[in-house]
């Protein structure tokens, strides 16, 4: 047996604890949530683990999220009877294009983002539901268990994961209540670990799964969720904006859901193709909440939890094959998120079912999956709409004209728009004309980035090896730093990244990581423009706790 991943060579040397399955899921998200029931279903004698890294289930889901329902429907008919704890059915649809001090409603709300029939949910609450329903069909799930790496036979094929090591020191050592991390072997893997996920990245290399797609391209999504004072929602209303504090040059837009008992669900997503190098997402979201339509609404509120998450944009275009040997990829993991519908959920439950009706009809054999996913509904939709996130990347306007087009031709067009990788997006200092940012005095909380890491109740043991991995930390601070700024600094929503002044130093100064700090948001793996950035997963349990995000 031979394993692939950081430190898999070292680890032979220790004793490790076995687990059999018949398939081992990665990831306790709605992808693969959904993959467990159904498979469960289909076959019960079959044994089906899931593992998530996260200490609860949903503890690490964000998402905004309306959601389509009839994947669920098919799933899980009569859900409606007894729904998930925060599920408030769609109501009325705005669209605002926003100016510094005001702005315009578009007077018809484009056809994607039209919500009928919809439910605004907590993705984290819906899986914490959908959890004990994979269980009662006997589906065993074990949160705390981060998988660190995956094990392959002699002939290269997937067959299991490596849950870290529980109990190491930062200086790799081990504490005195270490724990060998268990090999879970299985007939098949499902990875479905969300936008960007870690084992995702290395296997998509290993097997050259992206050979025939475009590079993946991603968002950064940053939610909050507030308690404001009474009589300020209607329950069902759902605001989208783009405009301002966005530069026409940069995609961005925010969401604002009202939700029941006094509370709304707001955030603001930034494509990670931005080219500002001194750009901010998450100023740019505080800015945001402190427009006049925006702050009348929160001023006197709490916030109740907040945290960031990237959102995978590449869509059609992008879809990198999806099966491999002894292992496929579902949900977010493969890219499937609509982005003109703002939406994946439907999508992570409709791969996640035909992955389980696949494996189930072809006794566990992964070959089949990518064409089958292909010729599905899934793509179907993602085709129609696969130009008009790239038509942004030639500014808002451009951008708008080219959504009106495709969907007035239903996505026929005879062309193609290209995706490139959004870590060459970002232009030089003093390259890029700095754009007239317009951004006002803001007082709502929370004040600074640690507040807002309060919010995300982000924990990690300080002394464990730092999870994110920088190859070479020169170039932070000569390089990076004349050509850059070092734009980790303002990328990172949680003040993960810092330079920090040291005599010792040659340059006087060297890169300081807040590890303690990660939200597990992945933008500094996706936008680092020197690709020197590894995110691997910390101990088991770690990270954020978000509470109905």
């Amino acid at each position: 047996m031979s394993e692939t991943g950081v430190g898999a060579v070292a680890s032979e040397t220790i004793e490790r604890d076995v687990m059999e399955y018949d398939v081992v899921t990665v990831g306790a998200g709605p992808s693969g949530l959904a993959f467990a029931i159904r498979l469960k279903q289909l076959n019960p004698e079959l044994s089906v683990c899931v593992i998530e890294k996260a200490s609860t289930i949903g503890a690490q889901i964000l998402s905004g999220a309306v959601i389509e329902p009839e994947p669920l429907d098919r799933l899980l008919p009569g859900w409606r009877d007894n729904p998930p704890p925060i599920c408030v059915p769609a109501g009325e649809d705005e669209f605002w294009f926003l100016t510094r001090d005001g702005g315009r409603k578009f007077p018809v709300v484009p056809p994607g983002m039209r919500n009928h029939g919809n439910f605004i949910v907590s993705l984290g609450a819906m899986c914490a539901w959908l959890a004990p329903q994979a269980e009662a069909l006997g589906v065993e799930i074990y949160p705390g268990f981060a998988a660190a790496e995956t094990l392959h036979d002699e002939a290269g094929q997937v067959v299991g994961v490596r849950i870290g090591d529980m109990g190491v020191a930062k200086d790799g050592s081990h504490k005195p209540g270490f724990t060998p991390g268990i090999d879970i072997r299985a007939k098949v893997t499902v990875l479905a670990e969300g936008a960007r996920g870690h084992l995702t990245k290395r296997l998509v290399k290993r097997f050259g799964l992206d050979a025939d797609s475009d590079p993946q391209s991603y968002s950064i999504g940053i939610k909050e969720l507030w308690q404001v004072p009474e009589g300020r929602v209607t329950p069902g209303k759902i605001v989208h904006t783009l405009g301002w504090p966005a530069d026409p040059n940069t995609y961005g837009g925010s969401f604002l859901y009202h939700l029941e008992n006094n509370q709304v669900a707001l955030g603001y997503v930034s494509g990670l193709d931005y080219h500002d190098p001194e750009y901010k997402p998450w100023e740019a979201f505080q800015q945001w909440k402190n427009h006049p339509t925006v702050k009348p609404l929160l001023e006197g509120g709490n916030i109740l939890s907040a945290g960031a998450r990237a959102i995978v944009t590449g869509g059609w275009q992008s879809l990198p094959k999806v099966e491999m040997p002894g292992a496929l990829l579902i949900g977010d993991t493969a890219g499937l998120l609509n982005v003109p519908k703002i939406k994946g959920t439907h999508q992570a439950i409709r791969s996640g079912m035909l992955a389980a009706e696949h494996l189930a009809a072809s006794q566990l054999a992964p070959e089949g999956f990518d064409a089958k996913l292909r010729a599905s509904d899934a793509m179907a939709e993602l085709k129609q709409v696969r130009n008009i996130k790239p038509g942004f990347k030639k500014g808002l306007w451009f951008g708008l004209a080219n959504a009106a087009w495709e969907t007035a031709t239903g996505g026929h067009s005879p062309w193609t728009l290209k995706n490139k990788p959004d870590w060459s997006s970002l232009d030089k200092v003093g390259e890029h004309e700095e754009p007239k940012r317009d951004y006002v005095q803001r007082d709502l909380a929370p004040r600074d980035r640690l507040q807002a890491v309060y919010f995300a109740a982000t924990e990690h043991d300080e002394d464990q090896p730092v999870h994110l991995r920088v190859a070479d930390t020169d170039i932070c601070v000569t390089r990076c730093a004349q050509e850059y700024d070092n734009p980790c600094t303002r990328f990172c929503p949680a003040g993960v990244y810092e330079i920090v002044a040291d005599a010792t130093a040659g340059s006087g100064k060297r890169l300081q990581i807040n590890a303690a700090n990660c939200v597990h948001c992945k933008t500094c793996d996706i936008k680092d423009p020197y690709q020197i950035i590894d995110w691997v997963t910390p101990e088991g349990g770690s990270g954020p706790n978000y509470q109905n995000l």
